[in-house]
């Protein structure tokens, strides 16, 4: 059985449909969709609060053979010990040094609103002078300290995340396009591809 089939029979279990669970993880129906038809994984974060939620183990969901090395990966970092440089500097070394044989292509990754996101912004612009885009400003902030990189190492792809205190690594399950200028999307962001990143 695969994760996403777990995530779907464990909802269907917990008498949930996709956008009752989507609403307590505080995300779209879009993504609870694409991670029961495996088109994309929940993050670490995710992974958690679905556990917890749907009273899984974390294991549970994992353990499955074919799919053990496309599960997530974080490990704690300490940008400081690479002295004082500009953070995307100091990321981008971070990646290297992780997959030092591997073609590292920086992403620009943009946060989808969810369709509850895009109704209030569209009340707060027309009942308001404040500007549209305000649900784009507040996630533009949250996700301000993260890197996003994918990752070719050989026949494999890997979508890396570096923050300030943690790198994460997750096997992709379906290659994405890796040329320069190319979009795609990896559960609720949508990314481009800006090309390899030069040697750290």
């Amino acid at each position: 059985m695969t994760l996403g089939e777990k995530i779907k029979e464990a909802r269907a279990a917990g008498g949930l449909t996709q956008e009752e669970l989507a609403s307590k993880l505080m995300v779209s129906r879009q993504a609870v969709t694409k991670w029961e038809t495996d088109k994309g994984i929940p993050d670490v974060e995710n992974l958690k609060l679905i556990s917890n939620l749907l009273g899984i183990s974390v294991d549970y969901l994992l353990d499955d053979k074919e799919r053990l090395e496309k599960s997530i990966i974080r490990e704690s970092i300490t940008l400081s010990q690479y002295g004082r440089k500009r953070k995307k500097v100091i990321k981008d070394k971070v990646v290297r040094e992780k997959y030092p044989n591997a073609v590292i292509h920086t992403l620009m990754g943009i946060q989808k609103n969810t369709k509850q996101e895009k109704i209030i912004d569209n009340l707060v612009g027309f009942l308001t002078d404040a500007p549209f885009g305000i649900p784009n400003i507040i996630n533009n902030v949250k996700n301000i300290d993260k890197e996003f990189y994918l990752v070719l190492k050989g026949d494999k792809q890997f979508f890396v995340i570096v923050t300030d205190e943690f790198i994460e690594s997750r096997q992709m399950v379906h290659k994405v396009i890796n040329q320069k200028n190319e979009k795609f999307e990896i559960d609720h962001f949508q990314f481009t591809n800006c090309g390899p990143i030069v040697n750290a």
